[in-house]
């Protein structure tokens, strides 16, 4: 699988302030791809020198080819960006700013008319528009966002925080829009938030950033696994009654490390698959189970490890 974007040692510094501080990564093509971390951790410094809208101090960038820094345009050309706060023509219709765009774009009418029609359909807005965006939620505004990027047809999709600030159903719709991007018409995305959940949900990879640093890189379940250590399952187990001799019995399964109490659930720590011995112990000893799964490898866990390791 091709290299579509790489750093090597990438550094932003501001005066005193190093923003991003030697930041090296490769995304490949096709994948989603996410810098995660609080503000201020450099992940919209890094998108920036990524776009060439901000030179580094010092290292290297690479995208699809091309060096952000002396090639600018090239990259432009070929990468689509949307920010955390879309500008459009708010007096104008949705159709009217994608034909503004295809025209700055120079695509000819015919080819523009039916990358609109397209890009309106897989946004989902093309039953509005003809509406003025002035009267667009946030949420269709940034797929309003994604519609005209996509009439440039980029090989790449740079996002800065795209679901900040929208409705519930508005995040689906916009995850949705993501995987579908990626998964059905293979355009590398990457993109930036500070959302776990929604992170987790779609990413393939994530890099950690605190403080202009990369503390973590990975797939989310190997950056679980090198958390947890040799402890690579945790169980959640519910009873109707806990009762202090079922939870002894658990513990003497061979490879459970330890038990712990979360709200109504029990924590069940293992080195291996033990749900069957688990489940068999609890009737044995005439227990009642409601509920008994494996967790599952939670960003937020993995997100503050490095945190504070960082901190």
């Amino acid at each position: 699988m091709a290299t579509i974007v790489e750093t090597k040692n990438l550094t932003k510094a501001y005066g005193g302030l190093i923003a991003v501080n030697k930041l090296s990564i490769k995304v490949e093509e096709g994948e989603i791809f996410g810098f995660l971390g609080p503000n201020g951790a450099g992940k919209t410094t890094t998108i920036l020198m990524l776009l060439g809208l901000t030179e580094p101090t010092s290292g290297s960038a690479v995208v699809c080819g091309f060096n952000p820094t002396r090639e600018p345009i090239k990259v432009k050309q070929i990468v689509g960006y949307l920010p955390e706060h879309t500008g459009f023509y708010e007096e104008l219709s949705a159709l009217d700013n994608l034909w503004y765009t295809a025209r700055l774009n120079g695509i000819r009418t015919e080819e523009a008319q039916k990358r609109i029609e397209e890009s309106l359909q897989l946004v989902e807005l093309r039953d509005v528009a003809n509406r003025k965006v002035e009267t667009f939620s946030r949420g269709m505004k940034q797929r309003l966002g994604v519609a005209d990027v996509l009439i440039k047809k980029p090989k790449v999709f740079i996002m800065d925080e795209p679901t900040t600030g929208i409705d519930p159903d508005g995040v689906h719709k916009m995850l949705d829009l993501i995987v579908s991007l990626s998964r059905e018409h293979k355009i590398t995305v990457v993109l930036s938030s500070h959302l776990l959940q929604q992170v987790q949900r779609i990413c393939d990879r994530v890099a950690i950033l605190v403080r202009g640093r990369m503390v973590a890189m990975g797939a989310v379940d190997s950056l679980g696994k090198e958390i947890r250590g040799r402890d690579k399952y945790i169980f959640e187990l519910q009873l109707a009654e806990t009762q202090p001799a079922i939870l002894d019995a658990i513990k003497t399964i061979d490879g459970v490390t330890g038990i712990e109490k979360s709200g109504d659930l029990t924590l069940i720590r293992s080195v291996a698959d033990v749900r069957p011995q688990i489940a068999r112990k609890v009737f044995e000893m005439n227990g009642s189970l409601l509920h008994l799964k494996a967790q599952d490898y939670a960003l937020d866990e993995i997100y503050m490890k490095y945190f504070r390791g960082a901190a």
